[in-house]
C-alpha cells in the first residue's frame, strides 16, 4: 500500500515530516518508559467497563458493521472519559478533520479512504482518531499527521504525547523537542486478544494524563 493523496498540504509521509521538523525515531529502548512502567491501577469498576468496550467491539467487528464513527462511538470516546480527560482541569480542543486515501498500485484494488479526527489535551495530548469504512487501513498511516500536529506544541520544555487509534489497534506516540528533537512508539495494542490489552491502554493513558498536568517548575 502506499499513501496517495495528502492528508494535508504539506505531510505526505513519514520522511516528509521528519525532514521538516528535523526529527527522527530514536533508537534509545529509554526513551519512552512512560508506556511500560509504573503505571497506575485500575479498578475493578475499570475492568468491567473495558470488558464491555472489547465485547461492543467485537460484537460490531463480527458483523463487519465497522462503518465511519464506529471507532469513536465505541473506542476513543469511552476510553478518554474513563481516564478522566472529559473532566476539569483538562481542557480539550478539536483540530480540522482531515482525509486519507490509499491505494495499490493495482487499479482494480479498491480505493481505501478515512478521515482522521484530532483532539487535543492542555496543548501536550493528541488524540488520533482514524475512522473508515473498512479497518484495513493501517493505525500507522496516521503517525505523519500525528507528528507534524504534535511539533506545532508551544510548549517544547517538555515531552508530548499521543495516541492513535482505528479501532482495532492503539498505539502511544512520544516526541522530545530536545536538541535534536525524537520520537518513539509504543507496541501495539489491540482489544482483540482474550487477556484485555485495554487495561493497559486505560494505564497509559492515566500516566499520561498525570504527566501532562505536573506544573512547571520555574526556572
Amino acid at each position: 500500500m502506499t499513501q496517495t493523496t495528502a492528508i494535508t498540504e504539506i505531510i505526505q509521509t513519514l520522511a516528509d515530516v521528519e525532514s521538516r521538523f528535523n526529527i527522527t525515531r530514536t533508537e534509545s529502548e529509554g526513551f519512552f518508559p512512560e508506556w511500560y512502567t509504573d503505571l497506575p491501577q485500575i479498578t475493578e469498576a475499570d475492568k468491567v467497563a473495558l470488558n464491555l468496550i472489547r465485547q461492543r467491539y467485537l460484537y460490531h467487528l463480527n458483523d463487519e458493521n465497522l462503518t465511519e464513527g464506529t471507532v469513536t462511538l465505541i473506542m476513543g470516546s469511552p476510553l478518554l472519559e474513563r481516564a478522566g480527560f472529559y473532566d476539569p482541569p483538562f481542557k480539550m480542543m478539536a483540530e480540522k478533520s482531515v482525509q486519507i486515501v490509499l491505494d495499490d498500485e493495482d487499479d482494480e484494488v479498491e480505493t481505501l479512504k478515512g478521515r482522521i479526527d484530532v483532539l487535543v489535551m492542555q496543548n501536550q495530548f493528541w488524540v488520533t482518531l482514524l475512522e473508515s469504512k473498512r479497518t484495513t487501513i493501517s493505525v500507522m498511516s496516521a503517525l505523519p499527521q500525528t507528528l507534524a500536529y504534535m511539533t506545532a506544541n508551544p510548549r517544547k520544555d517538555r515531552p508530548s504525547f499521543a495516541a492513535m487509534t482505528n479501532g482495532s489497534e492503539i498505539v502511544f506516540v512520544k516526541l522530545d523537542f530536545e536538541n535534536p528533537p525524537k520520537y518513539d512508539l509504543s507496541r501495539i495494542f489491540s482489544p482483540v486478544p482474550l487477556m484485555n490489552e485495554l487495561y493497559t491502554v486505560l494505564q497509559v493513558l492515566i500516566k499520561i494524563g498525570q504527566l501532562i498536568l505536573i506544573p512547571v517548575a520555574p526556572e
